[in-house]
């Protein structure tokens, strides 16, 4: 795990620009960059999608195939708590009150991910090296996906771009069983700097008792209590997650594996030659600016640009100083990469995946 620095002096009037237009924005607007009554509003409805279908599973009586479909009104929700609610609270964006960000980041270990091992793999290592090949862990999920020019090319990345859409389906499922438990011992207790730094005990604790939680509710408890067979509870919660992380693994491929991305590698020193600011810019993309329900149901994830930029401001802000971020990129000359639409979007990942697929694509679309 080399260390990665990044040449801040370049393009320092853009950046210093862009953060005191965002700032004033929010000052003379008297605006507060956390959440806003709409923010709670569609966090409370997110949490009712996911929990409210739950509950009626377990307590009307209906038929089977009626709760196959709210088993997939179970995976948008959780989608939504991922996009809506938990992203924002585990930036400490949702709120000034650290307390309440904890509070509602929880809401991913409730649905069986870890708030705890999620900040280190997503806050540090994602947002800070976004693209580095070797540290953002985005770009390397599994081994049977290229997502990045300078990882190693094998026989079965050949077809990849049609097994990866069934591979981003299961992210969630594998998330719940899988990811968390090696990353105790992969990261330390600040992300990859020091492994003198140990994880606290209380987190390690947290992870093993609430996977078991969720264990117990989302299977257990509806094989105790529904009269059906143990199989077709294993089938619906399945489904579930088949939904929820298509949805959500989708999203966020969009924002940094389609055309025009780059995926720098630092010099032998770990140098690289822009600045963090410019960095995002250049390994980032929005899609479907102009869709209020997109940028409603997905937390305005399809404003990445906004929000590697600034993830300490609410997710909610986003479509509002999307303006700002691109007029002063113009200004300045710098990248602001973006698919008008979530088709075009789809469409230009496809293209990336296939053009990956091949192995004489290497270091041709690495930035040095």
């Amino acid at each position: 795990m080399y260390k990665v620095k990044f040449n801040n002096r370049h393009q320092a009037a853009f950046s210093a620009e862009l953060k005191q237009k965002v700032n004033a924005y929010f000052t003379d607007n008297n605006i507060s960059p956390y959440a806003n009554t709409a923010m709670v509003f569609k966090t409370i409805f997110m949490l009712l999608l996911a929990f409210v279908p739950y509950f009626l599973i377990l307590l009307v009586p209906m038929q089977e195939w009626q709760m196959l479909l709210l088993c997939v009104v179970i995976g948008l929700g959780v989608a939504g708590i991922g996009f809506a609610i938990q992203h924002d609270a585990n930036h400490g964006a949702y709120s000034p009150n650290e307390k309440i960000n904890r509070l509602l980041g929880f809401t991913l270990t409730l649905v069986g991910g870890n708030d705890y091992m999620w900040r280190i793999k997503h806050n540090v290592l994602h947002h800070t090296y976004t693209n580095i090949h070797g540290k953002d862990e985005d770009i390397s999920v599994v081994k049977f996906l290229r997502l990045a020019p300078t990882a190693e090319h094998k026989p079965i990345h050949r077809i990849q771009h049609y097994i990866a859409w069934f591979a981003y389906s299961t992210l969630t499922f594998f998330w719940v069983f899988y990811f968390d438990f090696p990353k105790l011992s992969r990261y330390n207790g600040n992300g990859s700097v020091n492994p003198e730094v140990k994880h606290p005990r209380t987190q390690v604790f947290l992870l093993f008792f609430m996977k078991l939680f969720y264990y117990f509710y989302a299977i257990v408890l509806p094989i105790l209590v529904l009269n059906i067979v143990w199989w077709k509870v294993l089938i619906g919660f399945t489904v579930a997650h088949l939904v929820s992380g298509f949805v959500l693994t989708t999203v966020f491929q969009l924002a940094h594996v389609v055309e025009d991305m780059e995926f720098p590698m630092p010099t032998e020193e770990g140098n690289i030659e822009t600045s963090w600011m410019v960095h995002q810019m250049e390994t980032t993309a929005n899609f479907s600016r102009n869709n209020p329900f997109i940028t409603w149901y997905v937390g305005g994830l399809n404003y990445q640009i906004e929000h590697h930029l600034f993830p300490k401001i609410c997710s909610i802000h986003y479509p509002a100083i999307s303006n700002i971020v691109k007029e002063v990129a113009e200004k300045y000359g710098v990248s602001y990469h973006y698919q008008n639409s979530l088709g075009e979007a789809l469409k230009s990942h496809y293209k990336m995946l296939k053009q990956l697929s091949k192995p004489e694509v290497t270091s041709a679309l690495a930035m040095p």
